[in-house]
């Protein structure tokens, strides 16, 4: 078999999926949606201490709904779970969601938001916060194809611990089934995707044709002590993200291959999961590859190569990212 990163080497890889984005840079803050042409069936993981989300109970494999319009991640914390009702809101008066008595259709909009209130933006917006504008502005700029990372999105306002955190995706094909797999992740732990005092990545050893920089600084063996930002900065994390596959599978199986991806948080992030961080993973599957193997080997390689695309997401994020607000970014501490 041959396994390679797809030719975005982004979420957009796997057919019938759109990614969009917006951010207000005076805010300091983003959205990005997950859009399938078709609805998608979903499932959940969360693992993190303090979590913000909308309709994951939905997701669990007992519940009745099995498929979904969109996946939104945000920034903002609380504030940012309005990009949602903006999705959802724009996607019902296009004719999508749900069908229910009368007429009526529901779009079904799970979602999760990331902490970004202490970046240095502009928060004092009254009454009306810019999340459901964003929303509606993140759905509409929805396309198939390449999109950048980086300061983008639900990651624009992010920090990665010390340094600027950011939005990043990977993907990975079986060229002989046509398996695809792929990750999106708004980078924004309160831990370190670098081993303490140096460059290298956590995720180096996964690391695809230098898509985050080839970078190999030797470190010293011996105990590695946590590198933790300094309290004032600890108020609040999270990282969110959304694994996508083409295989087609059940709810069951959807969470977990969430679960599953959750390693991927913390092959690329230390510590991880922790009391300030909301960790949060949905899975997705277009169901356009039937399985040629029993279900449960399917969805075990497949969580395996999702976990292994999330950490490349990570990294990938904080490679990207620009320096903001008084963090520096990756780049501009290490590169050249």
């Amino acid at each position: 078999m041959t396994i390679r990163s797809g030719p975005f080497n982004l979420l957009t890889d796997v057919p019938g999926i759109k990614v969009g984005h917006a951010v207000d840079t005076d805010v300091r803050s983003g959205v990005t949606v997950i859009l399938p042409d078709d609805p998608a069936l979903a499932g959940v993981d969360v693992r993190g201490g303090g979590p913000g989300t909308r309709e994951t109970e939905l997701l669990r494999p007992t519940c009745a709904v099995d498929r979904i319009d969109a996946i939104v991640l945000s920034g903002g914390s609380a504030f940012g779970l309005d990009a949602a009702s903006g999705v959802a809101n724009y996607l019902a008066s296009t004719g999508r969601g749900w069908p229910v008595v009368g007429g009526m259709r529901v779009p079904i909009v799970p979602s999760a938001i990331l902490f970004d209130l202490a970046n240095g933006g502009d928060k004092n917006w009254g009454e009306e916060p810019p999340y459901r504008r964003l929303g509606r502005e993140a759905v509409i700029a929805a396309a198939h194809g390449a999109f950048p990372l980086g300061n983008v999105g639900a990651g624009y306002g992010a920090a990665a611990g010390r340094i600027k955190g950011g939005l990043g995706s990977a993907s990975v094909i079986d060229d002989q089934t046509g398996l695809v797999v792929a990750a999106l992740v708004a980078a924004n732990p309160v831990g370190s995707v670098t081993r303490p005092g140096t460059g290298r990545f956590w995720a180096a050893d996964l690391e695809q044709d230098g898509e985050f920089g080839g970078y190999r600084e030797e470190t010293p063996p011996g105990d590695i002590d946590l590198d933790l930002p300094a309290e004032g900065r600890i108020g609040g994390h999270t990282s969110i993200g959304v694994v996508v596959t083409n295989l087609a599978i059940d709810k069951a199986s959807a969470e977990r291959i969430a679960i599953m991806a959750q390693d991927g948080y913390a092959r690329a992030i230390r510590p991880v999961h922790t009391p300030m961080d909301g960790d949060t993973i949905f899975a997705m599957s277009t169901g356009r590859l039937k399985p040629t193997v029993p279900l449960p080997l399917a969805v075990a390689r497949v969580g395996s190569l999702a976990a292994d695309c999330v950490a490349r997401a990570v990294a990938r994020a904080v490679h990207a990212a620009d320096s903001l607000g008084g963090l520096p970014s990756w780049r501009s501490l290490h590169a050249g």
